[in-house]
């Protein structure tokens, strides 16, 4: 059974848990956004399966498509955000040395999380 979340401002299902890596589907409501985030122990690769995305890179702030894939260093200041009518989904996939939820720090946060 796949793990699968469902958060305020979407959800996510896990679709892979190894020891090397993780790998999520991200879906992303309409006018939503994730939290402003960074890792200690991964990095990320986000691959923009349909919908566009307004994506958050420390100081760089682009929108990213299908196909689009965004790289986040480890310790990178992200987020993205749905400005759009539609859905966003994208795959992340985490690669470090640790995956838990626990390993996300929120600097700024729309559902008071932070």
């Amino acid at each position: 059974m796949l793990e699968h979340d469902v958060r305020p401002w979407g959800e996510y299902w896990v679709l892979e848990d190894a020891d090397t890596h993780k790998v999520k589907r991200i879906l992303v409501n309409p006018g939503e956004r994730l939290s402003l985030q960074y890792h200690h122990h991964r990095a990320e690769v986000w691959t923009i399966v349909s919908g566009v995305g307004t994506i958050t890179i420390n100081e760089e702030i682009k929108d990213y498509s299908a196909g689009n894939v965004a790289q986040i260093p480890l310790g990178a200041h992200h987020r993205i955000e749905n400005r759009t009518n539609e859905p966003v989904v994208f795959i992340e996939v985490q690669y470090g040395s640790y995956f838990g939820e626990d390993d996300i720090v929120r600097v700024e946060d729309d559902y008071n999380r932070a």
